[in-house]
């Protein structure tokens, strides 16, 4: 049985053998058993105490001991500039995507939808969906340009990484830092699901303001692996994700090797099921930010760089208020995807687990016709939306979708027809 640490953000020590942590020393001139100090920092060396991010491995080679990497096959996997064209203002929604037809890894079933800014730059997201039906096998990826938050859709992953392993069914999410390597391999079958990489400032917990100290996202629901490392003496590919591009080479060994760790700078993952989902319990409708488990900030306050927000089972019992997500336009754009069950402002269907949205910046929409209908004739009683779990990825910048997503045969042609039959209102006197 795996076991975790707990806490977001927190001070970690942990150790696979009994006296591999320098006692007293982050860099002793002798590393117990002949270990390899190595610092990995995901901010700046000068960056403030509370926004520094870095940990201390204890490896058995340094990481630095590689070939040098090589240009590698891109398939449909990259970053910014991502204006292939006009951005369409248009509303748009994706089927879900098949199932790979060959055998494909986590890295090879990568497709990169839609994203803004770009690694150079240091702001903005890439927002990829994956599919894979076979583990990587003798492989390790990591990613130079940002870091990874991974939400599963379908089938749990298993994510073997250096400062440990994370299982990762759906319901879950885990990110895993900038320059971390790790493997995944399938527990069941096929896998998918989304990905989020974030060139901007990480992922941390929203401020609570007047909600008070308890609420939403729980530091303490958030799980670190404990130090696991592989000795493992045979050819390993390393690929790597740098300035958009894709790059590889082989060592000798597996790079997993780190035998232990402290510091604050891991991955970690959440079960989104113990999200304390905050609401009214009088009337109105509150602004979907009640819903935010992480955000990336800016230097704008409040304005986020990228905002992941989920919209989970839930009780709903306002007084006469209209109680689906309202008509809106938002200065903010919203790309979409569903994890299981049915959206509750998308009840007439076409939003399927799997599939994806984008409503970009001023782009006005809501619920469908049917959603609609149902909320404004519903008998206003305390029920509870269950069976169903939706999540946004909202930035500040627009979201440009790729010219792979805009050609892609599971895009809906008819998507706006959802918002068709709305009947004008009718004011008194007027014909």
């Amino acid at each position: 049985m795996t076991s975790y640490l707990s806490g977001f953000g927190n001070e970690h020590a942990t150790e696979a053998v009994a006296g591999a942590l320098p006692e007293g020393r982050n860099s002793p001139q002798r590393v117990p058993y002949g270990l390899y100090a190595e610092q990995l920092s995901g901010t700046a060396f000068t960056a403030p105490r509370r926004e520094n991010r870095r940990s201390w491995l204890y490896r058995l080679r340094p990481s630095a001991n590689h070939p040098a990497f090589r240009l590698a096959e891109q398939g449909l996997l990259h970053s910014g500039p991502f204006a292939e064209g006009a951005v369409s203002p248009n509303r748009l929604r994706w089927n879900p995507q098949p199932s790979p037809s060959k055998p494909t890894d986590f890295v090879d079933g990568l497709v990169t939808f839609a994203g803004n800014g770009g690694p150079t730059a240091g702001t903005g997201i890439s927002i990829h969906l994956y599919a894979a039906n076979r583990s990587m096998v003798d492989s390790v990826f990591f990613n130079a340009d940002g870091e990874l938050l991974l939400v599963p859709q379908k089938g749990a992953l298993e994510l073997f990484t250096e400062l440990g392993k994370l299982h990762l069914p759906p319901g879950e999410i885990a990110v895993v830092p900038r320059g971390v390597r790790f493997r995944v391999e399938l527990a069941e079958g096929d896998a998918a699901g989304y990905v989020c990489e974030n060139h901007g400032a990480s992922f941390r917990l929203p401020e609570l303001g007047p909600i008070g100290s308890n609420g939403l996202a729980n530091p303490r629901d958030f799980l670190t692996p404990v130090a696991a490392f592989e000795d493992v003496e045979r050819p390993t590919r390393v690929r790597q994700k740098f300035n958009g591009r894709l790059w590889e080479t082989t060592v000798d060994h597996s790079p997993l090797d780190v035998v232990a760790w402290h510091g604050n700078l891991a991955p970690y993952k959440y079960d989104l099921a113990r999200f304390n989902t905050i609401g009214t319990v009088s009337f109105d409708h509150p602004d979907p930010s009640i819903f935010t488990v992480l955000t990336s900030p800016t230097d704008t306050p409040g304005t986020a760089n990228c905002d992941f927000v989920i919209f989970p089972p839930r009780w709903m019992v306002a007084e006469e208020t209209f109680r689906p997500p309202w008509f809106h336009r938002n200065v903010m754009s919203e790309f979409m995807g569903l994890i299981h069950g049915i959206y509750d402002a998308k009840e007439g269907g076409g939003f399927a687990p799997g599939g994806a949205s984008l409503h970009n910046c001023m782009s006005a929409h809501g619920p469908d016709r049917h959603s609609y209908d149902q909320a404004v004739e519903a008998r206003l009683a305390p029920h509870k939306i269950e069976n169903t779990l939706a999540f946004m990825f909202e930035s500040r910048s627009v979201i440009a979708p790729t010219a792979f997503a805009m050609e892609s045969p599971t895009l809906q042609p008819d998507y706006d027809e959802c918002w068709v039959g709305f009947e004008k209102a009718r004011l008194p006197g007027a014909k």
